[in-house]
């Protein structure tokens, strides 16, 4: 899930412009082989495209219909380890990635429901994983966008 959520956030807002953290081939690279990718052109590619895809799946602007491309030719293996059934996914090294944040949503989806969301302050474009048991948490940091939001509700009621 860490996976999911560096990938959704992986173009985050400074001071109102979008830092890519794809879009460069040498950060790009960097980005991908720390978490265990291969960094190829190919491979940036198909991340930004399941990046973009899967941001628009989570704010419920697209269907999750749009990630389908991104699973074309996949196959999950079953093999029984001493530890049970473990599942490998077998595709093109370049996509592997791309691929296995795809299955990390659904999983996301299947396990905890409604939990992945977009930030709620209208100014950032990070996205959580509420973990909360009320599930009532709203913004990527509390320290961040849950202060600055506090603070400007403060600063009009005071107005």
């Amino acid at each position: 899930m860490d996976v999911l959520l560096d990938l959704l956030n992986s173009g985050p807002l400074v001071n109102g412009e979008e830092q890519d953290m794809l879009g460069d081939p040498a950060d790009g690279r960097r980005w991908a082989r720390e978490r265990g990718g291969d960094g190829s052109l190919a491979e940036l590619a198909l991340l930004r495209e399941a990046r973009d895809a899967l941001r628009d799946v989570v704010r419920g602007q697209s269907s999750p219909a749009v990630l389908s491309p991104l699973l074309e030719g996949v196959h999950q293996i079953p093999e029984i380890t001493s530890n049970g059934l473990q599942w490998t996914v077998k595709t093109a090294p370049h996509a592997r990635l791309a691929v296995e944040v795809v299955l990390a949503w659904a999983a996301t989806e299947q396990r905890l429901p409604g939990r992945l969301r977009p930030c709620a302050n209208a100014e950032c474009r990070l996205f959580l994983l509420d973990r909360s048991r009320a599930n009532r948490a709203r913004w990527c940091s509390m320290a961040v966008c849950g202060n600055r939001e506090k603070a400007r509700r403060h600063y009009e009621r005071t107005r």
